[in-house]
C-alpha cells in the first residue's frame, strides 16, 4: 500500500512541477496578486475579475523573475482576460479533452513568489451552459477542493500535468468552477481576432417568460425539433434597435430566433453570439394569437466583451 501511495504523491507532484514552469503571479489588484497561465507563447490567460489594471501589469514567473504586461483582450461574459508578455515563455501543455467525473485534477496556483498547489476531483460535469452575463462555456465543471487566496485564475491541471481548464470563483456565488480549457481556447481566439473584445448580438428588448396554452402550441411548428412549452412576453422594445426596426411590438410573444425555440431568456443570449452580429435572423412570434414570422437584422452590442 505504501508503494502506491508513494508513487502517487511523486506522480503528483511531478504533475505540479510540470505545470508550474507555465504559472505566473500577476499583480493587477490591491490585495495579493492573481494567478495567470503561460497559454500560448507570449500571451497569459487569466480570471478577468481579478485583473483591475490594464497596463503596466507586473508579472512574476516561474524563475523569480520579473517582466510586465499588457491586457489585450477581456470577455467579462466568461471571465477571461489576456495579456500579451514581453518576451517569450515557454508555454503550458493543453488538453481540451472533456472533463468527467471524478478525475482526479490539482489547481497549481501563484499566489506570490511560490505555487502552491490543492488537491480534488471534478465533482460534477453537464452540458454547454450559459453565464449570468451571457457566456457560453462548453462544458460545466465542478471542483471539489480548498480554494485558496489566489485560486481565480489557477490552471486546473490533470495527473498528466497539463492544463485543462481555468479555475474561478467569479462566475458563480457557490464554489469554485473551471472554465475547460476548450472553452478558454476558443475565447482567446475570438478576442484576438476581433481587437480585444468579444462581439455579442442585441436585440433591444426585456422579456418574460410566461407559459404557452396547448391551443397555442398547436399552431407553432416545431423549432430546433420541438415545440416550446414557454415563450417570452417583450415588456419594452428599445427604439432604433433591432427589434424596433424589425416591428416587435409590447406584447408579442417570441417563441423562435435563428430556427431554435426561446423559451427562457438565456436561449436569446445563446442566439445572439459573436456569429450572429449583422446577419438576419428569422424570428417566430405570437400576435393576437396567431403565430407570424419577422426578419431581424442583428446589431452589435453596446458594450462589447
Amino acid at each position: 500500500m505504501s508503494t502506491v501511495l508513494e508513487t502517487l504523491s511523486s506522480d503528483l507532484s511531478t504533475a505540479v512541477e510540470h505545470a508550474a514552469h507555465a504559472v505566473v503571479a500577476i499583480r493587477a489588484r490591491r490585495r495579493i496578486p492573481s494567478t495567470g497561465i503561460v497559454w500560448r507563447a507570449g500571451l497569459i490567460v487569466a480570471a478577468d475579475h481579478t485583473v483591475q489594471k490594464d497596463d503596466d501589469v507586473v508579472i512574476r514567473f516561474n524563475d523569480g523573475s520579473e517582466g510586465r504586461g499588457c491586457v489585450v483582450g477581456r470577455d467579462p461574459s466568461t471571465d477571461i482576460c489576456i495579456l500579451r508578455l514581453e518576451g517569450d515563455r515557454a508555454a503550458a501543455s493543453i488538453d481540451v479533452a472533456p472533463l468527467e467525473v471524478g478525475q482526479l485534477t490539482l489547481a497549481v496556483g501563484r499566489p506570490g513568489d511560490a505555487a502552491t498547489a490543492s488537491l480534488g476531483v471534478i465533482s460534477a460535469v453537464g452540458p454547454e451552459w450559459r453565464t449570468h452575463r451571457g457566456g457560453r462555456i462548453d462544458q460545466f465543471v465542478r471542483l471539489d477542493m480548498a480554494v485558496y487566496d489566489g485560486f481565480s485564475g489557477s490552471p486546473l491541471v490533470t495527473a498528466a500535468g497539463k492544463v485543462a481548464g481555468l479555475c474561478t470563483s467569479g462566475l458563480t456565488r457557490g464554489g469554485a468552477l473551471a472554465i475547460p480549457a476548450k472553452t478558454v481556447e476558443r475565447v482567446v481566439t475570438a478576442l484576438l481576432a476581433s481587437g480585444g473584445t468579444n462581439r455579442r448580438g442585441f436585440l433591444g428588448i426585456s422579456t418574460q417568460v410566461v407559459p404557452l396554452p396547448e391551443s397555442l402550441r398547436a399552431l407553432i411548428e416545431p423549432l430546433g425539433g420541438r415545440l416550446p412549452r414557454t415563450g417570452l412576453m417583450i415588456v419594452s422594445v428599445q427604439p432604433g434597435t433591432s427589434a424596433d426596426r424589425a416591428g416587435l411590438l409590447l406584447g408579442d410573444l417570441l417563441v423562435g430566433l435563428g430556427g431554435e425555440a426561446m423559451e427562457d431568456p438565456r436561449d436569446v443570449f445563446s442566439a445572439l453570439g459573436p456569429e450572429s452580429v449583422s446577419r438576419e435572423l428569422e424570428a417566430v412570434i405570437v400576435r393576437g394569437g396567431q403565430p407570424m414570422k419577422l426578419p431581424i437584422t442583428i446589431d452589435e452590442h453596446p458594450e462589447r466583451g
